[in-house]
């Protein structure tokens, strides 16, 4: 039996913001990011990625945000020269708020020269990366954030039309071909034969329908029925696809009809949580 959530909405799509609202969004959060972390214990655990220490987090946002300014400010169409420019963030956590926005602002400054149609390497196969990685880098800082907030026992909080669009990134990056094709365990997982799910966000405009076929998963902006239906307040989604807050402590989020596939389909969003 295929399910609607409960109310039928006459317009149906994505969240997706432009390249220049995602690089403020990316500054602004990145400055939140680095106030809370600041001078922290570099050894604390990280309970959203177990694999990581707080050092390791912010090494993380720092190092992709600059690994980012190379691939875009110098054009680059392979990632190899901006991997190997890795530099790790200092040892000294006192200085990590200084060093976490000036790697933003890097970020931000490559694209002053750049447009939507700028050649950059996108690990999709696309030529014109620049607004790929724009949206992968605001995925990033409202996915970790929610990582340092976990940490740190802060209160997260993130705009609904914010945490939408940060919805929409992460279902593109977990539904990609490239995804599927580079974690093997998380393909075979994932294989189907038309099984569907719907995500809805309530407060914000975004709505997705996901379809597990055998060699890849379909990703449609739509309003359709489906096997399980999950809708309610865009950052609850977003915590909860993305595994930084489990179901049970998520009670906004309705879930209708077949509820152990949408649980199956959280368990294997373990991208970077290593659980």
């Amino acid at each position: 039996m295929k399910y609607f959530e409960p109310e039928i909405h006459e317009a149906a799509g994505g969240a997706a913001m432009d390249t220049s609202a995602y690089l403020i969004a990316v500054v602004e959060q990145t400055s939140t990011f680095a106030d809370w972390v600041n001078g922290q214990d570099a050894k604390t655990p990280v309970p959203t990625c177990p694999e990581w220490t707080l050092a390791e987090l912010v090494d993380h946002v720092g190092a992709t945000q600059r690994m980012v300014a190379l691939i875009v400010g110098e054009r680059l169409t392979e990632p190899s020269k901006a991997f190997e420019a890795y530099v790790p963030a200092p040892a000294d956590s006192a200085e990590w708020g200084a060093w976490l926005n000036g790697t933003a602002a890097e970020a931000k400054a490559a694209y002053e020269s750049a447009t939507d149609d700028t050649p950059a390497w996108d690990p999709n196969g696309g030529i014109a990366g620049a607004p790929y990685w724009a949206r992968r880098l605001f995925g990033e800082a409202c996915v970790h954030r929610a990582d340092a907030a976990a940490t740190l026992g802060t209160s997260y909080e993130l705009a609904p039309e914010h945490a939408a669009a940060a919805v929409e990134d992460w279902l593109e990056t977990m539904t990609s071909a490239t995804y599927w094709a580079s974690k093997p365990q998380y393909a075979e997982a994932m294989r189907g034969d038309g099984q569907t799910l719907h995500l809805h966000t309530t407060d914000a405009d975004g709505e997705w329908v996901a379809r597990r076929e055998p060699d890849r998963i379909v990703l449609e902006r739509t309003h359709a029925k489906a096997d399980v239906a999950v809708r309610g307040p865009a950052v609850d989604l977003l915590l909860v696809i993305s595994r930084r807050r489990r179901l049970e402590d998520a009670p906004a989020l309705e879930v209708h009809g077949d509820r152990a596939l949408f649980e199956h389909w959280v368990e294997q969003m373990n991208w970077t949580t290593g659980a």
